[in-house]
């Protein structure tokens, strides 16, 4: 019996996005990654290159976080008064690939701090840490329009990954990307037409598609990530397909999605039965990740040091299989 030949090949690979840059390249990192390449579904190395791995970056913030669980603060709290100290523990203990800085802190509903206090987080954490850096802003599009572009210039040469732009709120990042060498982070809301679109505005004013990552935002386990799953996958399968605005690597940023639901952080005196909390949350965020990563995701912004070494098993697992 004939078995026929049913490997799927594609004609458009995703596009690569180089993050960081070494010395000779202009900035002071020690190494880049580089995400996309990919001319196959995820993980389907026998149908096509894979070239880059997923990447795995850990989240710190430019201010002690008040409302993170115990399971979170026990491996955090030690450093987190200090943004530098924070990324470097991530780094060098629990092997972040790269570090997402959040400038929450910059909030007008809660800290406030000013673009000179973001641009001091930006500061601290490049002297702290040589790997490649996400800067992501607070939240607040008129607030993100004071402080990016100081952080920004204070980045410039770095080849950060800089967020979010939006289909309301592009051209400021746009500009500033291009003139300092970053690259940006497109974000929408769980639709694959606005997703496109917002690479469409982006590139209409001089942003190359190979500049772009897309978030399509994330949710956690058991909150809406089948739809999310399933407009991540969509998109990966229309730019592999040739649809030149899906042909870009996508981000998941899950951490803060999955530590605000109960079935991550409620104790076992809060819901009997559901076993014990500090396994669970861990747990439920690493599940989340490996969702994602089945969708095509090639950033991961996780919280958790067992997630985050759950996740990399895995993902060693499934290329040595492959």
């Amino acid at each position: 019996m004939n078995i026929p030949d049913v490997k799927q090949s594609w004609p458009n690979p995703i596009n690569e996005v180089t993050i960081g840059a070494t010395k000779e390249e202009g900035g002071t990192r020690s190494t880049t990654i580089t995400i996309g390449g990919t001319g196959t579904l995820p993980f389907l190395s026998f149908e096509g290159s894979s070239p880059h791995r997923p990447v795995i970056a850990m989240e710190v913030w430019d201010f002690a976080p008040a409302d993170w669980p115990e399971e979170l603060e026990k491996y955090f709290s030690d450093v987190w008064d200090d943004p530098g100290k924070w990324a470097k523990k991530c780094v060098d203990e629990f092997n972040a690939d790269l570090i997402c800085l959040r400038l929450q802190g910059c909030d007008p509903d809660g800290e406030n701090k000013s673009s000179a206090e973001a641009a001091e987080a930006v500061k601290k954490v490049l002297e702290a840490v040589t790997v490649p850096l996400i800067i992501w802003g607070c939240g607040n599009k008129e607030k993100n329009n004071e402080i990016l572009p100081v952080c920004s210039q204070t980045a410039a040469g770095e080849r950060c990954l800089l967020g979010t732009i939006t289909e309301d709120n592009y051209k400021t990042l746009v500009a500033l990307c291009k003139a300092d060498k970053h690259k940006l982070i497109a974000e929408s809301p769980v639709d694959i037409n606005i997703a496109k679109q917002v690479n469409i505005l982006a590139a209409d004013i001089g942003l190359a598609a190979e500049d772009i990552v897309i978030y399509p935002s994330t949710g956690s386990l058991g909150y809406g990530i089948e739809y999310v799953y399933s407009i991540m996958e969509r998109g990966r399968i229309a730019g592999l397909s040739g649809d030149k605005m899906w042909a870009m690597p996508l981000l998941a940023d899950i951490g803060k999605e999955v530590w605000k639901v109960k079935e991550a952080v409620a104790t076992e005196e809060e819901v009997p039965g559901w076993g014990n909390h500090v396994q669970r949350g861990p747990l439920w965020e690493a599940i989340t990740a490996l969702v994602y990563l089945q969708s095509g995701s090639d950033i991961i912004i996780m919280r958790h040091p067992k997630a985050v070494g759950e996740l990399k098993k895995y993902i060693n697992s499934l290329i040595n299989k492959n």
